[in-house]
Formats: structure tokens, sequence, C-alpha cells
């Protein structure tokens, strides 16, 4: 150990990263962050839930945040075919906010990686972990920096946020298969072009195919008059468009004419790319002096925006937990870590599975919905998936969201 180890490190600085060392700098902590990429960089995941500006309003992060002006978010739009379905935050049961943003995330995340650094992280770019030994007083990380350097590093404590990274599930062998079938996401920023008052740019469109339900589309307007384009489906799907990244996005996306109607003359601002079977999950998520945040832990699907909701709530889960043990008090980590965060997690893979499945298609596009339960659906779409006083959060989720969705197909 030198003088200059840190209280906590943080591998990653996006949003998980930057909210816990933010978080634990304010409580007193001595915060290194380490970071791959330099900053600004792309990244997808940019239609963010109310849940995460109620985070960042108690991270006091969020005037940073409003003063880049994003476009402004209050809820999602759901299109099958001549069906619309709308879902605004504002009619959500839980308490908090209600509005949230959508966000080019290489902007976002730098804003965040520099609040952080603002309230006392240091953080660093393009520095690479190489190595890592657990251990209960203090575990050792190897960091390769731009230049070749290999550095050690013996902080009290690690919190891997290195989202799809996954440094310390890959350098562990902490992976297990998700659970998920695989699929892929065809995906790209455009300049759209669409007239105002044919869309409503303040929520984002999720569009479902016309034949395969299980085939979903995304459209997410910035403020800039751009958007982030994609289309999810199976493997299988995705075979059936040959040509280009650019050339087969089109043709999905002609595949869902309304979506043609909106964006089929819209050109791309950069390259067209594709992700295939980025469900992952582990094997645990904390273990002797570390802890797994958000992607670097499991990452669901795209198609309830829940990544950074996750993400930032891993975060303010896991610094109320590590406060407690730089303080010297006893913790359970699974008890007061794995098992809070498992509650929401297991609310949005409900919502997902019943989404592939069709069964919440039949909730979402019932044409008598019940007001309550329409706001209680509205909760967890805002990303409220740890209110532990809704009846569609949490391990029952599953058999309430069935029961609720042969209810709508009776009627």
């Amino acid at each position: 150990m030198t003088a200059g180890d840190p209280d906590v490190l943080v591998i990653g600085a996006g949003p998980a990263g930057a909210l816990a060392a933010a978080l634990l700098s304010q409580r007193g902590h001595r915060v290194l962050v380490l970071e791959r990429e330099r900053f600004p960089r792309f990244s997808i995941g940019e239609s963010l839930l109310a849940n995460t500006t109620q985070l960042l309003d108690e991270a006091g992060m969020l005037d940073a945040v409003l003063a880049a002006g994003f476009q402004y978010k209050n809820g999602a739009s759901f299109v099958w075919g001549q069906q619309l379905s709308e879902f605004n935050f504002a009619d959500k049961t839980a308490p908090g906010c209600s509005f949230t943003f959508q966000v080019k995330r290489a902007d976002f995340d730098h804003i965040l990686a520099r609040e952080a650094a603002r309230y006392g992280a240091e953080v660093r770019h393009q520095v690479e972990i190489v190595s890592f030994i657990p251990g209960d007083e203090r575990p050792t990380v190897g960091a390769r920096a731009a230049g070749g350097d290999i550095e050690l590093y013996r902080p009290r404590f690690v919190l891997d946020a290195s989202g799809f990274g996954r440094v310390l599930p890959r350098l562990l062998g902490l992976d297990k298969p998700s659970a998920f079938p695989e699929r892929a996401a065809l995906f790209g920023h455009v300049r759209d072009g669409i007239p105002a008052g044919t869309f409503d740019r303040q929520k984002i469109r999720i569009g479902v195919h016309p034949v395969h339900r299980d085939v979903w589309s995304w459209l997410i307007p910035f403020s800039d008059g751009t958007s982030s384009l994609g289309v999810v489906a199976a493997r299988e799907h995705h075979q059936r468009h040959q040509g280009s990244p650019a050339e087969r996005l089109r043709a999905m996306v002609q595949d869902e004419p309304e979506l043609e109607t909106l964006v089929g003359t819209a050109s791309p601002t950069r390259p067209i790319g594709e992700i295939t079977g980025y469900a992952a999950n582990v094997s645990t998520l904390s273990g002797p002096g570390f802890a797994l945040l958000g992607n670097a832990a499991e990452f669901l699907d795209p198609v309830f925006s829940s990544g950074v909701t996750i993400a930032f709530q891993s975060a303010k889960l896991a610094t109320l937990v590590l406060d407690r043990q730089l303080r010297g008090e006893s913790v359970d980590w699974d008890r007061d870590f794995g098992a809070p965060l498992r509650f929401g997690v297991e609310t949005f893979r409900t919502f997902v599975n019943a989404w592939y499945d069709g069964s919440l298609l039949d909730v979402i596009f019932s044409p008598d919905k019940e007001p309550h339960i329409h706001r209680l659906i509205c909760s967890v779409l805002a990303g409220y998936a740890w209110d532990a006083k809704n009846p569609y959060a949490g391990p029952n989720s599953a058999r309430r969201l069935r029961a609720l969705a042969a209810l709508c197909r009776s009627t």
C-alpha cells in the first residue's frame, strides 16, 4: 500500500461509476475512478426513466444535466399497426420524479464524470484494468495506463462499473449464461426530419412488427433534430435481411409501415452498429473486497430502457452499504445490496419476459384499461421497479402479470 491508495477504486466512469463516485466523495471517502475510454465516447441506452431523474437529484447532479438541454421525456408510446398506447410518467402511483431525458450518452456520461470529479473523485481516463486479486482487507488492482506502464492499487474496496466491458466477471470467471434467448440489435443515429406535430418527441416510440410480435423498434428523439433508431429481433429474423448493417436496418424499418412513414428518408449521422447476444448474468454480485454495479453484473434487454436505471440503483445501494463498511460497521452485502437490487431487476425481468411472450402486449394494448392498474404498470415503466407497494413489482410480479394478461385477453 502507498499513501496514494484510495478508499474506493471504481472501474468505469459511466453512469453507475460516476454516481457511486459522487455519492462516496460526498461522504468523505477518497475515490479513484479508472476509465478505459477517453470521454466523450459513444454508447447506447439513450432513453432514460423517471427514476433516474430522482436519483440524479438525490446525488446533486440534476442541475448539471438540466443545464445541458437534453430532450425532455415524459413517457412512452407503444405502436402496433394502427393501435397506439401511451404511458405518461405523471400517471404513476409511486412517489418521485415524473420526467426524465433522452440523451446522447457521449454527452450525458461526460457530464456525470465531470460531476463526480467536482465532488472530489479523481477520474483518470484511458486506463485499462488488467488484473485483480480479491481480498477482504485490501484487494489488489493492476492497471495499465495509456503509456503502457502497469500500476498496482490496493484500495479498501473496488466497485466494478465497467458496463459491457464486465471487467471483474471476466477476470474472476463470474459470468454465467443468461436465461434470455439470443437477440440482436441494429441501431444508429439519424437526422430524422420528422415534421413538427406528427410525432411526440417527448416520448420514446416503441413499435411492434405487424406480424412478428417479438420484433420491435425504438425511436428516441434528441433535442437537436436527430434520433436514435434501432430494431431488435432474434438472430434468425435478422438473418432474413442481407447487405450492410445500414441496408439491413433500412429493410427492417420498411417492415414496419408506420415507422417507415416517419423515418424512411432519414439519413444516418454515424455508422450503423450491431450488438448480438447482449444479455448477460453473473454467479454473484459481490465478493471479498468488491461489488458489481449495473451492466457489469447483469444486462436484461433494451426494451424498457432499464439499463441506466439499474446502474443508478445499484450504485445507490452499494454506496449506502460501503459507506457503513468503511466506517467500521458490520454489513452483509447479499442482504443489504444483492437482495434489494434483485427485487427491481426481477421486476424488469418479468416485464421483459412478458414483452417477448406477448402477454404484456395484451395488457398494453387492451382496449379496456382499468385506470389504477394502468398507473401501476406505468410506475414500473417509469423505472420505479423497487416500489414494494406495487403488486407488479418484485418476485411475485410474474404470476400477477400473467393473471392480468389473461384477464385482458378475456375482455
